[in-house]
């Protein structure tokens, strides 16, 4: 059965996060179609989100966002974010939320290189929580990271 991805994402980002996304699906399945729907900011995507499940019958979103640095824009991500979580919970689906704050790199070559790698990372868990679940769960506990080096687990 072909599943319906969302990508809900802003023209606030410096980077295109749904370009990765989407390059990394096309690379590792066959059976989809994806619906992008652009916002102008992030706290716009709560919305988005649910109209690409309502409206375009989407089986899981990737929401995509690029806070910048100052507190203020810290205190909108915080607020997209629990639009984000009440969206999951009123629509009973999975939405993964990606947003790459300006100020978690040393600059803007690193920065892209962490949008894209975390936009990546995340494409392949939508597509192992529609596609593949049991890969989640034998992940569980090994402190992997999206964008960064993995931490790893906890010894005993």
């Amino acid at each position: 059965m072909r599943k319906i991805i969302g990508i809900a994402d802003t023209t606030f980002a410096r980077f295109d996060m749904a370009k990765s996304v989407i390059d990394e699906i096309k690379s590792n399945v066959t059976n989809y179609k994806i619906v992008r729907y652009t916002v102008p900011g992030i706290k716009d995507l709560p919305v988005a989100c649910k109209k690409l499940f309502e409206e375009k019958n989407c089986d899981i979103v990737l929401a995509l966002g690029m806070p910048g640095p100052m507190p203020i824009d810290k205190q909108c991500a915080h607020e997209a974010s629990l639009g984000i979580i009440q969206t999951q919970l009123l629509c009973n689906k999975h939405i993964l939320e990606i947003f790459v704050h300006e100020d978690e790199a040393k600059d803007e070559k690193e920065l892209a290189r962490l949008a894209d790698r975390r936009a990546r990372e995340h494409a392949l868990n939508a597509i192992d929580l529609l596609f593949h679940p049991e890969n989640l769960t034998k992940n569980a506990g090994k402190g992997l990271r999206e964008g960064f080096k993995d931490v790893g687990p906890l010894k005993k």
